[in-house]
């Protein structure tokens, strides 16, 4: 069985043993994984763990949480060389987060990356929070875009908007949460062909882990959390999302 962890920031401190715990991945079935960047800064680092970890991928791009001005002008000068490295396969992460607020500035960096994804070809990884009605048309303005929309938690019926418009729907931990009835009932009846598997490590623990620091090796669990509640063999999960995220990113 092959696991693909398409959203995990290997790169944060809290992973203070990153040899351990890529050999830890192997031996739960992780074959690769997708390190999505938040601001330029980290880029190298994230770049060098991909270089020494065979199977680890990461994305260039600018989290909405971390939008200014500095970061912005850092991001246009330097996408082109961060684009060169073979390991980097998608522009991201980035988007918007009403719960944080969204500025004219918040839109351009975002508008500016979706270009760049489709002007080239790139897969974008989406963060997307309390941000639906200014999103979409952004999606719809960039067309045609390719993507997921990562932790996704809300409806079968706005997963499907985010599916019209290019993108796949990143799931993760949320669906262990037993009140989180709309997320697990989106999760129970999309088609998996538009699923990828996540962890969002360290963020998004899974339910019964809340307060502690998540990790890619809880993938399985969440992978066997999603065959449950759509009542499939694990293996069959396992591959179909597996070939998904392959398939997005470019990956052999």
């Amino acid at each position: 069985m092959e696991l693909i962890d398409s959203h995990c920031h290997l790169d944060f401190p809290e992973f203070s043993n990153v040899d351990q715990l890529w050999q830890q991945c192997q031996e739960h079935h992780i074959s690769q994984l997708i390190i999505p960047a938040t601001e330029p800064r980290q880029w190298p680092k994230i770049q060098a763990l991909c270089n020494k970890f065979d199977g680890c991928y990461w994305a260039a791009g600018l989290h909405p949480w971390w939008v200014d001005e500095e970061n912005f002008h850092t991001l246009k000068k330097e996408l082109e060389q961060a684009l060169q490295d073979p390991n980097c396969i998608a522009i991201g992460e980035c988007g918007l987060d009403g719960s944080k607020g969204i500025t004219p500035l918040h839109i351009e960096a975002l508008q500016w990356q979706l270009q760049q994804a489709r002007e080239r070809n790139l897969p974008v990884i989406l963060h997307a929070h309390k941000a639906q009605q200014e999103l979409l048309p952004l999606l719809k303005q960039q067309q045609p875009l390719c993507g997921v929309v990562h932790g996704f938690s809300g409806s079968i019926e706005l997963a499907q908007n985010y599916i019209d418009q290019g993108m796949l729907i990143g799931i993760g931990g949320s669906i262990s949460y037993p009140r989180a009835q709309k997320t697990r009932r989106m999760a129970s009846k999309l088609q998996l062909s538009k699923i990828v598997l996540e962890t969002d490590a360290p963020s998004m623990p899974l339910f019964g882990k809340q307060g502690q620091s998540n990790s890619p090796l809880h993938l399985l669990e969440i992978a066997q959390c999603l065959a449950d509640l759509r009542q499939q063999d694990i293996h069959h999960i396992a591959e179909q999302s597996s070939a998904n995220s392959r398939a997005l990113f470019g990956l052999k």
